[in-house]
């Protein structure tokens, strides 16, 4: 047994992985399939409270009361996402399996370091790929109509509508997603950790919910009412630096480019 197998957390988790889950970590569908299922659980929560409206327990922290997502558009929400993973992703992934197989599962585990150095390190660069594409899109009327506008068809955001996306943007969110952690040479449990956390982290962006411990909800919420503010998706710096940021929606004004 290496040393970095022997000292790391994480060792028992992947051997549990490696044995006895083999067959569907490994195969090309399961970042995939850990994606849309952390989606669909994280979001199911968030719709109950919707659906329940002034008699949910947490009603107090919704951001706009008097704006609630109807049944139908959560249904039609998550349609989108179900087609868009149908028609566009994994036909995208057994292309990509077929032209550049994965290689073997590592054996040995990653250090604690290498997991949370490597998906901070990811999460920064995808920050900042984001941060400048979505502030273009929303410069360039173009773009907008046909790229990313359906993703502001509701300007109360809910959980559901978290991936409620143009083939596009969901192609190129998931283009970064792959091809960031493999220029960080990340582990596989470094990725499938870091999807989930990023996952948890758009979904709770959307919620709706100004919840205690809840620290994008608000500044996507107003990104959504005013969508020339707060563009990034994870951190703030690069809104701070182009004068994008936005803690309130009643200080909301001119901003960079306009």
């Amino acid at each position: 047994m290496s040393y970095s197998h022997q000292h790391s957390l994480a060792f028992p988790l992947w051997d549990f992985l490696l044995f006895r889950h083999y067959t569907l970590v490994s195969s090309p569908f399961f970042p995939v399939l850990l994606a849309f299922s952390c989606y669909f659980i994280f979001s199911v929560p968030f719709a109950i409270l919707d659906v329940l409206g002034e008699r949910a327990p947490l009603f107090e922290y919704k951001i706009q009361k008097q704006r609630r997502p109807t049944v139908g558009m959560m249904l039609r929400t998550l349609g989108t996402a179900v087609y868009n993973h149908l028609v566009f992703v994994l036909p995208a992934v057994l292309i990509t399996n077929v032209v550049m197989p994965a290689p073997p599962l590592p054996a040995v585990a990653p250090t604690v370091w290498e997991l949370i150095s490597g998906a901070l390190g990811v999460l920064l660069i995808f920050d900042t790929q984001y941060f400048f594409w979505h502030l273009v899109h929303h410069k360039n009327p173009h773009l907008y109509r046909w790229v990313h506008a359906i993703h502001h068809d509701y300007i109360s955001p809910f959980s559901w509508s978290t991936q409620h996306l143009s083939a596009v943007e969901l192609m190129t969110v998931g283009f970064w997603s792959n091809i960031d952690p493999s220029l960080l040479k990340c582990h596989p449990l470094t990725i499938w950790t870091l999807s989930v956390f990023s996952i948890w982290m758009s979904v709770e962006d959307h919620i709706g919910y100004d919840l205690p411990y809840s620290p994008g909800a608000m500044a996507h919420d107003i990104h959504h009412q005013k969508p020339s503010s707060n563009f990034a998706p994870f951190f703030s710096h690069w809104d701070r630096l182009f004068g994008t940021h936005f803690k309130n929606i009643h200080h909301h004004s001119k901003v960079w480019g306009q």
